[in-house]
């Protein structure tokens, strides 16, 4: 059995009360770790842009850069 299952088996034996806590909190924790992981990115680019390693482009330019990248095929 594999340890989501395992997971899944846990929590299913909780009380609905206790499920919807469960529930709960691991939004709060996901909510939580995918707001660290956009503080590191963004420190990451600050850092990128500090040292010289990204260019500046005017909005024009953004937006025609992300108009192309989605008119392009998925593989």
């Amino acid at each position: 059995m594999s340890t989501l299952e395992q997971a899944l088996e846990t929590a299913s034996q909780l009380s609905i009360e206790q499920q919807q806590m469960l529930i709960e909190i691991l939004q709060r924790r996901n909510i939580e770790s995918r707001r660290a992981e956009i503080a590191r990115d963004a420190q990451r680019s600050l850092a990128d842009f500090r040292a010289g390693k990204l260019k500046t482009q005017s909005v024009d330019e953004i937006v025609s850069e992300l108009r192309q990248f989605l008119s392009e095929p998925i593989d």
